[in-house]
């Protein structure tokens, strides 16, 4: 099978001689093997590992994503950002606790936003009561 990994900047991987893949989505951990039917899946911020035709595996840690599997011989994953890493321990530790701690950063900057749009709107409306009701068209 042929695996795609790209994020908005780069290829991170493209490899023709994988014999299985391993990712997460919201349900849980599932695995494509050749002749995977086809399918498209939203993955979690979380490693994708696979296995080439010699055995060695590879590992990339992904930034949540699109899955998706064609013909049962092609699997591509768009992600925001991924890295490729020869050592698992190392992407799960490092990597993974980058990317949560960026997206818990993002939350808390929509929370933040969130809140002063709320707030510029309830001094608009203070604003219009103690102007008390026009008369527009005199």
């Amino acid at each position: 099978m042929r695996l795609l990994i790209t994020d908005p900047t780069a290829v991170v991987v493209d490899s023709a001689d994988i014999t299985s893949l391993r990712a997460e989505d919201e349900t849980g951990s599932f695995g494509i093997l050749p002749g995977h039917a086809d399918m498209l899946t939203v993955l979690t911020t979380s490693v994708v590992l696979w296995r080439h035709t010699d055995g060695k595996p590879g590992y990339c840690a992904v930034r949540r994503g699109v899955l998706s599997v064609q013909g049962g011989k092609e699997i591509a994953i768009a992600t925001r950002d991924a890295q490729r890493g020869d050592d698992l321990e190392t992407l799960e530790t490092q990597v993974l606790a980058r990317f949560l701690a960026e997206a818990e950063a993002e939350r808390a900057g929509r929370v933040a936003a969130m809140r002063l749009h709320t707030q510029a709107i309830r001094r608009i409306i203070e604003a219009l009561r103690a102007n008390g009701p026009t008369d527009i068209g005199a």
